[in-house]
């Protein structure tokens, strides 16, 4: 495949005990291709190395470098894993010539595969285009086997990403695309943003947000002390749908806990309520596919960004195997 990076083995380092207590060596570097179907719980971690959205969008670049910084520091977490659950890295989704709508397929066509494979797919960034694509290959997994079945998307995220696409899409536009697939095929859009912010959207996307129904919850409200209502409107949400799809947009937190983004500002969330709205999704038992969006090393510090990320995929990967 033009648009594929084979799993690089040397990411997975961190400290031997020769007991699994790592995750580095309870990894299995596969090739997408190799990719078995489970037979048990099993999890596959696939990179979109892409920031042609983000330049596009006009953002800082180097978000392409974001997947491999997160499996790095995935690797030296511990591994509280049972011996029955496979972790996978199948490599990564990559943009050449500044070719992200073929990547976007690519990208479509391998969450697609692991579906179809029974494994549940965590992409790794890259700019928020990858949304697109993601969401592309669910649909694709379900036209063929559950055909009519009703996909909601949860963002957590500063920005609504509804930007149109007039000529290109870009890392603002996603789910502005998905609207307009849904409009063409006449099925439901269902969208929730999860910490959007004022200073962060205008005027036109607040109206795009209102003409397309998008539900979303203002960063004033997503905090901590607002946790039950916020639980109410997710369970709502969630009711409304039959299978869910989680976007996790790195530059909606803090940049005090995420410096290393696009565009990080000091005024977003935190992770202790994005990590309790977790909770409330993976309790739906609808959780089909998540992503992480917009890591950029070039501008992290300390690591803390990507460390954030690999947190996030570790506490979603054990409460997925239920470890």
């Amino acid at each position: 495949m033009k648009h594929y990076e084979a799993p690089k083995e040397d990411l997975w380092t961190g400290r031997i005990s020769n007991k699994w207590l790592y995750l580095h060596e309870k990894v299995h570097c596969t090739l997408l291709e190799d990719i078995p179907e489970a037979q048990k719980k099993s999890i596959a971690l696939l990179g979109y190395a892409c920031d042609e959205g983000v330049r596009r969008n006009q953002g800082r670049i180097g978000a392409v470098k974001g997947p491999d910084a997160i499996k790095n520091n995935i690797g030296k977490m511990p591994n509280h894993l049972g011996g029955h659950i496979v972790l996978h890295d199948v490599g990564s989704i990559t943009c050449k010539d500044g070719d992200m709508e073929a990547a976007q397929n690519e990208l479509k066509n391998a969450v697609s595969s692991l579906l179809m494979k029974k494994q549940f797919p965590v992409v790794l960034g890259g700019g928020h285009d990858v949304a697109y694509g993601h969401y592309q290959g669910i649909k694709n997994y379900l036209d063929t086997k559950k055909k009519g079945q009703k996909i909601g998307i949860i963002n957590f995220d500063a920005h609504f990403d509804l930007r149109k696409n007039t000529e290109q899409g870009n890392s603002g536009t996603p789910f502005y695309q998905i609207a307009k697939d849904c409009e063409n095929e006449i099925i439901e859009f269902n969208y929730l943003c999860l910490g959007i912010r004022k200073d962060a959207n205008d005027r036109s996307l607040f109206q795009a947000a209102k003409d397309l129904n998008v539900i979303y919850v203002m960063s004033d409200t997503f905090q901590m002390h607002f946790l039950e209502e916020i639980n109410t409107w997710i369970n709502a949400f969630i009711k409304n749908v039959d299978h869910v799809y989680v976007t996790i947009d790195l530059d909606g937190f803090s940049s005090a806990f995420a410096p290393g983004v696009s565009a990080a500002s000091p005024m977003g969330f935190t992770p202790r309520i994005v990590i309790e709205c977790l909770k409330t999704i993976m309790g739906s038992g609808k959780l089909i596919s998540l992503d992480i969006a917009e890591m950029n090393p070039q501008y992290d510090v300390d690591g803390q960004t990507a460390k954030l990320a690999a947190s996030l995929v570790h506490y979603v990967a054990h409460a997925i195997s239920g470890s």
